[in-house]
């Protein structure tokens, strides 16, 4: 793909109809934690509900995070039941089975998510549910389920796509402007990838969970590939966007510039998941905090991936911190943050290590601004407000620092701060009024967090 066509898909607004569910399920971005990054395959009944304790005692469940969600491992690898068909859940690791567990997470008042894959195999070579979709899903019904992560791995080949999709981040010969040249048997102009066979392996399983008693929210874990974007609001909840994140710099760069491309894409019922947090999994203090409040301003889910028992007080903190949980859970404004300049390299420039630096978003309270620095040493970056959607020159805006709480004062043209290597500089926007009083303010925004967090 080419840069010119990167730079236009930005600019199209997608056309399917949203998945929209009950009770507002799916609506904004899903709050919650996974037991991938912190367990792997060693999970288990003790561990989750260990974690989901931890959700409750660390005020995470206050804040807003719900989701406490079972990934690969937690059934009988050797296959299904010989009568039903139907996956079993390890007895060793599950003993009171994926019922149980959900009724242990239901009553902390938090609800249940599980794994599976749209193949033959989930990623572990654990039983998956392609061809198998109905069965499972009623499964998952049974046992109180309310979100299923469904991943990409192990389908036959029968199921391949006719054509083959580029993210220029997963190529190996990338040229100057973002160019996949190794790319053979491209899609031609104008294909339409919700006719893939990827659109139809995820569309079997919406399909499934749709025909359920039970609300269950669906998290595509397709990587990016078809071209995913255009069609997902239409089967899923949100969308991995995509490879697999890491605790380094590096790849929530390349995911980074990956995402920036597709903003437009995102809104109410239709969520571009950046993939799991990496809080308390080795990164520096700045580069965590640059990394969520990224993750967070992009209103991807946000799935806490890490060793709850592990964590300290200052990364509790930053996964509960108000400004962007609120940015991110707007009831009203349903659009995320947005490059408004790249930066270290020309607008629109595909750069997976200095991606866009600068980004904004509107919201109820305001407009959050961010300016990341992906250099090695400390620099000043200014945010000049005739560049941000919403906000004007000569008008008068009053900033507060997110990260402290503390008013910086009133600027009427730009914003200048001094940014260290690989941290980021967050400040809310509001207009300024006469007799404005701080307190008055907080309070005021403390209210509407408080009723209207959760839609």
């Amino acid at each position: 793909m080419s840069l010119a066509i990167l730079s236009s898909v930005v600019l199209l607004a997608p056309t399917v109809s949203s998945l929209v569910l009950p009770d507002g399920v799916g609506r904004l971005p899903a709050l919650g934690w996974n037991s991938w990054n912190a367990y792997h395959c060693d999970v288990s009944e003790q561990k989750v509900v260990d974690a989901a304790n931890l959700i409750v005692s660390l005020g995470l469940k206050d804040a807003g995070y719900e989701y406490v969600n079972i990934d690969d491992c937690w059934s009988v690898k050797s296959g299904r039941n010989a009568n039903t068909s139907e996956i079993i859940p390890s007895p060793t690791t599950f003993p009171d089975g994926i019922s149980g567990t959900a009724d242990k997470i239901h009553d902390l008042g938090l609800k249940m998510g599980i794994y599976s894959s749209a193949g033959t195999a989930t990623c572990a070579g654990y039983p998956a549910s392609l061809g198998y979709e109905d069965i499972d899903a009623a499964s998952f019904a049974a046992w109180g389920i309310d979100y299923l992560k469904y991943d990409n791995c192990n389908y036959p080949s029968q199921w391949n796509d006719q054509y083959r999709w580029c993210i220029p981040n997963h190529s190996s010969d990338v040229g100057p402007n973002g160019t996949c040249l190794d790319i053979t048997n491209p899609a031609p102009p104008g294909y339409n990838w919700a006719t893939s066979n990827s659109t139809k392996r995820y569309n079997r399983m919406r399909d499934a969970l749709l025909a359920q008693n039970r609300t269950i929210q669906f998290s595509m874990c397709i990587w990016g590939t078809a071209d995913v974007q255009s069609w997902a609001n239409g089967t899923g909840s949100s969308y991995r966007m995509s490879e697999d994140i890491e605790p380094n710099w590096a790849r929530i760069m390349l995911i980074l510039n990956e995402a920036s491309f597709i903003m437009n894409y995102v809104g109410f019922w239709d969520h571009a998941d950046t993939d799991m947090l990496e809080v308390g999994n080795g990164m520096s203090a700045v580069e965590e905090r640059s990394h969520f409040a990224l993750w967070a301003l992009m209103k991807s889910p946000l799935i806490i991936g890490t060793d709850l028992a592990n964590v300290s007080d200052a990364q509790v903190a930053l996964l509960k911190n108000p400004y962007l949980l609120a940015f991110n859970q707007d009831p009203v404004y349903g659009r995320p943050a947005a490059p408004f300049k790249w930066g270290t390299n020309p607008d629109w420039t595909w750069n997976k290590t200095f991606p866009a630096e600068y980004w904004a978003g509107e919201f109820s309270n305001g407009t959050i601004i961010a300016m990341v620095n992906t250099r090695s040493s400390t620099v000043k970056k200014t945010a000049e407000f005739k560049d941000i959607p919403g906000m004007q020159n000569g008008k008068v805006y009053e900033l507060t620092d997110i990260w402290t709480g503390n008013i910086l004062g009133k600027f009427s043209d730009s914003y200048t701060a001094s940014v260290a290597s690989h941290d980021i500089a967050v400040v809310l926007a509001q207009l300024a009024t006469k007799g404005h009083e701080s307190w008055w303010d907080w309070w005021s925004w403390w209210t509407w967090w408080v009723v209207h967090r959760r839609g």
